[in-house]
C-alpha cells in the first residue's frame, strides 16, 4: 500500500515548483500593497477636547462610546479649549490627533499650511455672556469698568471677546478680564466677586443649564446680533427661544439674539480615512438631531468652516456611508474598500499567470523523464564504432550503465496521467540494451 502512494494522478511538488514563483510574486505584491493602502486603521486616537464640565468635554465622551462600538479607542485630553487644541494638532511632538476648534481660530492658508483637515462644523457655539441682575447691562459699553472673566487664553475666548469690545469702541483695558477657568469663575459669579462671565458653548454644558435657571444671573441679549454677523464672517446670529429651558417656569422669559461661531471637529491631514469616516458618522448620530439653534439634519455639515475640508469627510456629506459599510461589518467593508484596487490588479496579475503555469507543471513532470535521454544517447554513442580490440571492454560497462539507468528510472515518481511518457523510457531502455546484446552477441561469433 504504501508503495502505491506515489502514484498519483497530480504531482504537489512539482506543482508547487512551478507556480511557487508566481506565487512568491503575487504574496509580495500584496504585502506591498498592503503596506501602501494602509487598509488597517489604528485602534486608538487621541481626541483633545475642553475644560471640565465644558460641552467639549461631554461630546469627547460620547465620540468615545461611539468608536468604542467598532474596538476603536478614544483616548481623551482635556484641554483649556479651542486655541489650545489647535496648538496641539499643529504641534508635530504632540500625540492628538483630532480635536474640537472653534471657527475663527485660524486662516484658511495657515490651515492648509500646517497639514490640517475639517471633518465638518458640528454645532454652533453661541457667545454666552452671563451678568449679575443687579448690574443692570443692556448694551456691552456698560461694561466698562465692571469685572468679567473670559476664560484662559487657551479657550479663544478672550480673543473673540476683546474683537466684540473693539467693535463697539471699547479697549479691552476699560473692562476688568478674568482669566479664570469656567467652573471656578461660576463659583466667582455665584459668590458676587465678579460681575460677569463669558462662555463659548453648546447650550447643552452643565455650567450654561445651571446659570440659565439661576435666580439673580440674566443672559445678556445680543440685540444687534446681526450687525456683528456682517463684521465678523465667521459668526452667525442665533436666537434662543422664550420658553426653550422650562416652558413651565417661561425660562428664559423672551426671546434672546445671540452671536455663536461654530464648533468643529480638526484632524491632521493623516488621519486614517477609516477613522475619518466613523468620526463623521458618529457626528451625524451625536449632532444630526433638532436643537436649541438648528433644525434636524442641518448638522454636521461641510460648511462654516475656514479649514480645508477632509475628502474622505467631503464624500460622505455628498453620497452618504460607504456602500459596503451598510450590510457588512466595519472592518471588512473598510478592508474591502481600501483593497479593491489590489484585488483588480491581482486579478490582472493572476490571468496570465494562469495560462502559464499548467504549461510550467508539465514541463517540469515530463523533465523527470526526458533528462533520462540525454543519458540514453549518450550509452548509444559509446557503442557506436567500437575497435574490435575495445568490444569486451566497453559493451560490458555501457551495458551495466544501462541497468543502473534502468534501476534510478525504476524509482521515479510520476502521476498516473504521465505514466505512458515513463513507460515508454524504459521500453527504449530495452531497446538500447538489445543493441548492445545483438552487438555483444556479434562480437563473440567473430
Amino acid at each position: 500500500m504504501p508503495k502505491m502512494l506515489k502514484f498519483t494522478r497530480f504531482s504537489l511538488r512539482d506543482f508547487l515548483i512551478a507556480a511557487g514563483p508566481a506565487a512568491i510574486a503575487v504574496l509580495a505584491t500584496c504585502l506591498l500593497a498592503y503596506w501602501l493602502v494602509d487598509p488597517s486603521p489604528p485602534t486608538m486616537v487621541t481626541l483633545s477636547t475642553g475644560q471640565d464640565n465644558s460641552a467639549y468635554e461631554t461630546l469627547g465622551k460620547k465620540y468615545a462610546g461611539a468608536l468604542a462600538r467598532y474596538d476603536i479607542r478614544v483616548v481623551q485630553k482635556s484641554s483649556l479649549g479651542s486655541l489650545e487644541n489647535l496648538q496641539r494638532l499643529n504641534d508635530p511632538s504632540s500625540d492628538v490627533d483630532i480635536a474640537f476648534v472653534q471657527s475663527g481660530s485660524t486662516e484658511h492658508e495657515a490651515a492648509e499650511r500646517s497639514g490640517l483637515v475639517s471633518l465638518g462644523s458640528l454645532f454652533t457655539e453661541p457667545v454666552w455672556l452671563f451678568i449679575r441682575s443687579a448690574k443692570n447691562v443692556h448694551q456691552l459699553t456698560q461694561l466698562k469698568g465692571l469685572k468679567i472673566n473670559v476664560g484662559p487664553e487657551g479657550t479663544g475666548v478672550p480673543d473673540l471677546f476683546r474683537k466684540i469690545l473693539s467693535v463697539n469702541g471699547m479697549e479691552a483695558g476699560d473692562v476688568r478680564l478674568g482669566m479664570l477657568e469656567n467652573t471656578p469663575a461660576t463659583v466667582e459669579l455665584l459668590a458676587g466677586r465678579i460681575d460677569g462671565l463669558v462662555f463659548s458653548s453648546a447650550p447643552d454644558a452643565p455650567l450654561i443649564q445651571m446659570l440659565l435657571q439661576t435666580p439673580g444671573i440674566k443672559l445678556f441679549d445680543f440685540s444687534q446680533a446681526e450687525a456683528y454677523t456682517r463684521r465678523f464672517p465667521f459668526l452667525s446670529h442665533v436666537v434662543l427661544p422664550r420658553g426653550i429651558v422650562d416652558l413651565g417656569r417661561d425660562l428664559p422669559p423672551k426671546d434672546y439674539h445671540l452671536i455663536a461661531p461654530t464648533a468643529t471637529l480638526v484632524a491632521r491631514e493623516d488621519l486614517h480615512p477609516a477613522l475619518v469616516n466613523l468620526f463623521v458618522q458618529a457626528a451625524t448620530s451625536i449632532h444630526g438631531n433638532a436643537g436649541w439653534f438648528n433644525r434636524k439634519g442641518e448638522f454636521p455639515t461641510a460648511s462654516y468652516t475656514e479649514i480645508p475640508v477632509s475628502p474622505a469627510a467631503e464624500k460622505y456629506y455628498k453620497t452618504g456611508s460607504p456602500l459596503l459599510q451598510r450590510y457588512l461589518p466595519f472592518w471588512l467593508a473598510n478592508f474591502l474598500e481600501r483593497m479593491w484596487v489590489v484585488v483588480v490588479a491581482l486579478g490582472a496579475l493572476i490571468l496570465p499567470l494562469s495560462r502559464i503555469i499548467p504549461p510550467l507543471y508539465v514541463w517540469k513532470v515530463r523533465s523527470r523523464v526526458y533528462r533520462w535521454y540525454g543519458q540514453l544517447r549518450a550509452v548509444e554513442q559509446e557503442i557506436e564504432d567500437v575497435p574490435r580490440e575495445k568490444h569486451a571492454q566497453v559493451y560490458p560497462a555501457q551495458l551495466q550503465r544501462l541497468n543502473d539507468i534502468e534501476e534510478r528510472v525504476n524509482r521515479i515518481s510520476i502521476p498516473l496521467s504521465f505514466a505512458d511518457e515513463l513507460y515508454g523510457l524504459r521500453s527504449h531502455i530495452n531497446f538500447v540494451r538489445r543493441r548492445i546484446v545483438a552487438l555483444m552477441e556479434k562480437a563473440a561469433v567473430s
